[in-house]
């Protein structure tokens, strides 16, 4: 199985600092659900993975943090992607669970679960947090420079890079999905494809 994790905010949809607190707030990011798409149509499955600290510390309810992911998986199947499965750690940081990224346990749970070996998983991320989680679980680092990313520095990411010296970079998600597509032996897509 080709199985590749996302995190959510910033990645698939415009990062907000109060948080994702009802659909119409999630916003997608231009081209990020047609590259989802793209990895589909080559027998990739895209899970996400993503803290939702809202939740345990109040500011978001279950019931909302659903009707998200409801509408966010509409507006994939709008064009024609499918997001297997979300994944979210719901604790506040001070609850020192091992879900919340930089730990690993959410991806180690998505290995669990898909029965795949991490090592052969990429991790698409936009934050040193993230990147340090996929390291720590073992997968395939992959920094998009969207999201919280977009604005780093060049010594910042010198930096997140030097602590995660696996990482790829990739100017944003559909460059990502290109640049894994034209790796892929199995692909039978175009590249940039739809």
């Amino acid at each position: 199985m080709k199985l590749i994790i996302f995190g959510r905010d910033g990645i698939l949809n415009e990062y907000r600092h109060d948080h994702v607190k009802a659909p119409e707030e999630w916003q997608s990011v231009p081209g990020a659900l047609e590259a989802v798409a793209r990895l589909n149509q080559s027998g990739w499955h895209v899970v996400v993975a993503t803290n939702q600290s809202g939740i345990g510390r109040g500011l978001l309810e279950m019931a909302s943090v659903n009707a998200v992911h409801a509408h966010m998986h509409r507006l994939a199947q709008d064009v024609g992607a499918r997001i297997d499965a979300v994944f979210f750690c719901p604790h506040a940081p001070e609850e020192h669970c091992d879900c919340r990224k930089p730990l690993p346990g959410m991806m180690l749970d998505i290995g669990a679960r898909y029965g795949v070996d991490l090592a052969e998983v990429p991790m698409v991320c936009d934050t040193l947090r993230d990147l340090q989680a996929a390291q720590a679980a073992g997968c395939i680092p992959q920094l998009v420079l969207c999201g919280r990313a977009a604005v780093l520095s060049e010594s910042e990411r010198q930096d997140w890079l030097s602590r995660v010296p696996q990482a790829q970079v990739h100017r944003n998600l559909s460059a990502m999905a290109d640049a894994l597509l034209a790796s892929d032996p199995d692909n039978n897509t175009v590249a940039g494809g739809l």
